[in-house]
């Protein structure tokens, strides 16, 4: 199958990466590894910080960013899945990379690869890493797209490893519970270098391999904690931070991440200088969308959320039981990999009427199947509408104007609905 050209529109090459692997997920690194090491971008000058979780990476690199830029250094971030454009997964500086940047990254990809079959995962970890080494940056942030220890991201050794919240996610490729799954992520972690766990009750599979890598080790509790205080917080680690603003991402579990990332910023290498008036800006100034987002849409508030296994469902859940009682209707979808019924029963006392919408993927539920679903975990089959098309489950939302609306079960699922509401 031929590539497009170099001249070619980045909706083109993103398309025909998808037809070019039969699988849109194969770990490993023995490909990734051959191509970057032809590309020359497998050992970047930057200081790499590598984050895995199952939850909480993405806020996690969001602060680093943040941080980092307020304090003036050049970053380069690269996360996994976008929400509107495929250009959110490769930052510089802040800004998503253009689509030309991205063609020419592709281009130089496909030129050195010959035969080796690359997924679409690796070409876009291939690109990023292609597009830092051609700046000039202080730090690259590079989130764990699945697992860790064979995802593509792990071609790199970081320098600091940051391991997040970790529940039972894509267990038919990284175990059946929470013991394989945290093995997997350890494995980002290097021997003699620093690691942080910001999870409270990390598996025990993490701290063992951290043992036996001799991994110099901080993990929350025990190296580092915080402590809430008013409007603020206090981090202690091996620096206490007092009356620190409380991180402009909502919800109380975004204190563990933030505790890990300071932890990170303590263990960076002497020529980073960041003074705390930085970490304040940082913290106040971070931005990560469709993370319990709220937006007033005429009349009516939407609250967006990219919940989309159990650990998230019960953190969303805990947001909304503070939120007075209120009723919300909930525009939901999910895909096939995810455990539903747990999620669903963790909402489903918040939600009074469900909006099952379609999704243009064929890793995602129908709504059919996903309403049988919805009944078994206990939902009322009179709350639940299917709809054919996600541009009409949101006009059906906005006709309940006297309830507040619920977005959430997937990635897609918000960020399609960030289309339609856009315009």
């Amino acid at each position: 199958m031929q590539p497009p050209s170099a001249q070619a529109p980045l909706a083109d090459w993103l398309d025909w990466q998808l037809r070019l692997h039969p699988s849109e997920i194969e770990l490993g690194l023995a490909r990734v590894r051959a191509v970057g090491s032809k590309l020359r971008i497998l050992n970047p000058t930057a200081t790499v910080i590598t984050v895995a979780g199952t939850n909480g990476k993405g806020s996690s690199v969001a602060m680093l960013e943040a941080i980092f830029t307020a304090a003036g250094y050049r970053v380069g971030a690269y996360t996994s899945p976008h929400l509107r454009r495929y250009n959110e997964r490769i930052r510089i500086e802040g800004a998503p990379v253009r689509d030309e940047a991205l063609v020419a990254a592709f281009a130089a990809i496909e030129e050195a690869r010959a035969d080796v079959p690359l997924t679409f995962f690796e070409y876009g970890t291939l690109a990023a890493l292609w597009l830092f080494a051609r700046q000039y940056l202080d730090v690259i942030l590079l989130e764990v797209g699945l697992g860790g220890r064979l995802d593509a991201t792990n071609v790199v050794d970081a320098e600091i490893a940051l391991i997040t919240a970790i529940d039972v996610d894509h267990a038919d490729w990284l175990g059946p519970d929470r013991e394989a799954i945290g093995k997997e992520k350890a494995g980002i972690m290097r021997p003699g270098h620093h690691a942080v766990i910001s999870d409270p009750n990390p598996p025990a599979s993490v701290l063992a391999h951290a043992e036996a890598l001799g991994v110099k080790l901080a993990r929350l509790g025990d190296a580092f904690n915080w402590r809430s205080k008013g409007d603020g917080w206090d981090y202690l680690g091996a620096s206490v931070l007092r009356h620190l603003p409380k991180p402009a991402l909502p919800g109380a579990f975004q204190l563990n991440n933030a505790a890990g990332v300071l932890a990170v910023l303590e263990r960076l290498p002497l020529r980073f200088y960041l003074p705390l008036r930085v970490i304040e800006r940082g913290l106040m100034q971070v931005r990560h969308p469709g993370r319990l987002e709220t937006r007033q849409v005429g009349e009516q508030r939407w609250l967006l959320d990219v919940a989309h296994n159990p650990q998230s469902a019960q953190a969303l859940a805990q947001w909304l039981a503070a939120q007075s009682g209120t009723a919300w209707q909930s525009l939901f979808a999910a895909l096939k990999d995810k455990e539903i019924a747990p999620m669903v029963e963790a909402l489903r006392p918040f939600i009074a009427h469900w909006h099952l919408v379609p999704l243009e993927d064929p890793r995602a539920v129908s709504v059919s199947v996903l309403r049988d679903q919805l009944v078994a975990a206990g939902v009322d089959a009179e709350t639940i509408t299917l709809h054919r098309s996600l541009a009409g489950a949101v006009a059906a939302a906005q006709a309940q104007v006297q309830l507040p609306v619920l977005v959430w079960g997937s990635f897609m699922t918000v960020g399609g609905v960030m289309e339609v509401l856009d315009g």
